[in-house]
């Protein structure tokens, strides 16, 4: 079970997530998480109808960020969303996001292969 992110990231704040100065991985992690993609932008062409970058409405200087999060199951995934809406250290993350967190598009998906 995963938990897809796409947002939009000013290059200047482009770092790993786990070197924020605050680690929601780890926060992740310890909610149950078994592990977390992060990926950078590097061939994102611009679409006619729609893109990645439309998708976030990214402006000039910001760059695209694909991530996504696998759990166990849909139960510890839906915990785990409970648990970082009610943790407190997320709550301070989420004053200090290094992005947009209101151009973030999220949401649950199923594999449905996975070679």
């Amino acid at each position: 079970m995963l938990m897809v992110l796409l947002l939009p990231f000013l290059p200047i704040k482009r770092m790993p997530i786990g070197k924020w100065p605050l680690r929601p991985r780890h926060y992740l992690k310890s909610f149950g998480a078994l592990r977390i993609v992060e990926c950078w932008a590097s061939d994102v062409p611009d679409g006619k109808v729609t893109d990645f970058r439309m998708a976030v409405k990214a402006e000039e200087n910001e760059e695209v960020v694909f991530s996504w999060i696998e759990y166990p199951s849909k139960e510890v995934r839906d915990a785990a969303n409970q648990k970082m809406m009610s943790d407190p250290r997320m709550k301070e993350f989420g004053e200090s996001m290094p992005f947009d967190g209101k151009r973030m598009i999220y949401g649950g998906f199923e594999s449905i292969i996975d070679e």
